[in-house]
């Protein structure tokens, strides 16, 4: 079976919550003088890291992706969490002396969040080489995606997919602030995927000169979210416009985005239609918005089946069929 490689971020989130409303305390005519300090209600570490927080969704939905990334030495019990979820976790490597990379958020009152990560062990990932894990796959690689990470890596990961003829998903979100113009036209130009959300295509945009249009014809298919508002999908010259799937609470917005991935690679590896896997994706990002931290949710795929025809109607033969046969929840 043709498996995801994931790579990316493997991080330590250390997620705030701040009772009340940044904007009230930024002064937009002082941002050249901005100094501001939040007192946060709350602190908790959780496991978090763009890399893992995909594969971790995928493995809820049945797949066993493999997950490429560097880490430091105390990564061992959430490397053990992961595989008994049924993550790959094989080509994650234990880097020697330095910390696992860290991800610092605080969240107000309205989800908005202002973030910093420190790189850790991630200022590794470019000493790994894809060709070892793509060979390293029973039944083969259907596909890389290429999320959040150190920048060079990221930028030898693209080139390294497009020399082996692995197909990709580009996902450059919280590295577009320190990838070049020319980075990114050559990680969107000729991607299976190219997906971010609305102000960070607007980041892309302002890099590299691309209008939506230009995008579009660069890669296969153009995601693009819009938080509370839905998503937008491209593809062959038609638009899907995706809609949310209501949460219960929305306790933390930390890894939604991520959670929305899976589902879109899981359209991709099963080749379900766009409509179903934004659909899919949602869900999985309202799963992740009801729980504090990133990898904390789970549900059966039976369950998830029930919520999904609950909200979005009767589940698709080809969605249906793949979550009936899986192993047992």
């Amino acid at each position: 079976m043709k498996r995801v490689l994931v790579t990316g971020s493997i991080a330590n989130d250390y997620i705030m919550a701040f009772p009340g409303d940044f904007t009230e305390h930024i002064i937009p005519d002082k941002l050249d003088v901005l100094s501001v300090s939040f007192l946060v209600d709350s602190l908790r570490r959780e496991p978090g890291g763009c890399a893992v927080n995909i594969a971790y969704n995928l493995a809820l939905l049945g797949e066993r992706p493999a997950v490429m990334a560097t880490v430091g030495q105390d990564w061992t019990e959430d490397r053990a969490r992961l595989e008994a979820v049924g993550v790959d976790t094989a080509h994650v490597k234990a880097v020697d002396g330095v910390h696992t990379a860290s991800f610092f958020v605080s969240t107000d009152r309205h989800n908005r969040q202002i973030a910093s990560f420190y790189v850790g062990a991630m200022g590794h990932a470019g000493e790994l080489r894809l060709a070892d894990a793509v060979d390293d796959r029973p039944g083969g690689v259907a596909a890389v995606v290429i999320a959040p990470n150190a920048p060079e890596a990221m930028v030898s990961l693209v080139a390294e997919c497009k020399a082996l003829g692995v197909p990709y998903v580009y996902d450059p979100s919280q590295q577009i602030v320190r990838l070049s113009g020319d980075d990114l036209r050559a990680g969107i130009a000729g991607s299976l995927v190219m997906i971010a959300n609305e102000y960070e295509f607007e980041l892309i945009r302002d890099k590299t000169g691309l209008e939506a249009d230009d995008v579009r014809r660069m890669t296969g298919t153009l995601v693009i979210t819009h938080g509370e508002k839905g998503s937008q999908i491209w593809s062959n010259g038609e638009r899907f416009d995706i809609g949310i799937v209501p949460p219960a609470a929305e306790v933390d917005p930390t890894g939604v985005g991520d959670a929305y991935r899976a589902g879109v690679v899981l359209g991709l590896l099963h080749d379900l239609p766009w409509p179903v896997a934004g659909r899919v994706g949602a869900l999985c990002a309202t799963y992740a918005l009801e729980a504090l931290g990133t990898q904390r949710h789970t549900f059966t795929r039976a369950a998830f089946a029930d919520r999904y025809a609950a909200h979005f109607g009767a589940v698709p033969d080809g969605l249906a069929t793949l979550l009936a046969q899986r192993s047992p929840d």
